[in-house]
């Protein structure tokens, strides 16, 4: 069996914890009189809670809000009662007969809803942070490389031109353009880009352009590259980078 990704387990995680959540409520709305409701709560709120901290920061003051008490509360009634109420026994004194059990369930409820629209969202999060993570470690790499261009162009090339060979792979897949060749070198990704309408004509001169530099600075027999075509490489990298995608 394949291993699940890291994604997958993620949200696999995250659904087994909405599970819980429904059955929690499901028992707290039917008296269940096998339930322990404030430990079983705590337990289910702490691990809910990591999951909107770690997908939902937006939704993270609203999820803790039906949960805890407003520090700035000055009376206590329907519209601010919340389950640390509940689990206090605490009720307004304004009221007779107020329906804690009915304010309990009801944050309950908000609580799985505000769950359950997060897990919709974990792919997108996950991709956008597997994105923002990328971009970091190319802008990295090619600052490095620049770096280096000091020292050896040959070497700065050769580095810049890694980062172009992984984005150009990372756009075909994210693309789903046919291609199963493996150890791809530029030109051939390049022409499978245009094929497929992925990049234009300028894109694809651009990138034939730039594979000509990194191919000077890997292959020792050619014509040493000059500082200023493999700093002009690396620019190009960075423009393949905002502008294909």
């Amino acid at each position: 069996m394949e291993k699940l990704s890291a994604k997958n387990k993620l949200k696999n995680e995250a659904k087994k914890i909405l599970e819980e959540g429904a059955e929690l409520y499901k028992k707290f709305t039917g008296n269940d009189k096998t339930m322990n409701f404030p430990i079983d709560y705590q337990i289910w709120y702490s691990k809910a809670l990591k999951i909107i901290e770690i997908f939902a920061k937006d939704r993270y003051p609203e999820f803790r809000g039906y949960y805890e008490v407003d520090p700035k509360r000055k009376i206590l009634d329907y519209g601010n009662y919340v389950i640390q109420d509940y689990l206090k026994n605490i009720v307004p004194s304004a009221y007779r007969n107020f329906d804690s059990n009915g304010c309990a369930s009801r944050a309950l409820l908000t609580q799985i809803t505000i769950l359950k629209s997060v897990i919709v969202r974990i792919d997108s999060i996950v991709n956008n942070i597997e994105e923002t993570l990328l971009y970091e470690v190319q802008d990295s790499e090619l600052n490095t490389a620049k770096i280096l261009v000091k020292v050896s162009p040959r070497a700065g090339g050769a580095m810049a031109g890694v980062v172009m060979e992984t984005y150009l792979q990372k756009v075909i897949k994210n693309n789903a353009v046919p291609f199963t060749k493996k150890n791809p070198v530029i030109s051939e990704m390049n022409d499978v880009l245009k094929a497929n309408e992925i990049i234009d004509l300028l894109a694809w001169k651009k990138i034939v352009m730039l594979a000509e530099i990194r191919n000077r600075c890997s292959h020792r027999k050619e014509e040493e590259p000059t500082r200023e075509e493999v700093l002009e490489l690396i620019d190009g990298i960075n423009w393949v980078i905002k502008n294909v995608n």
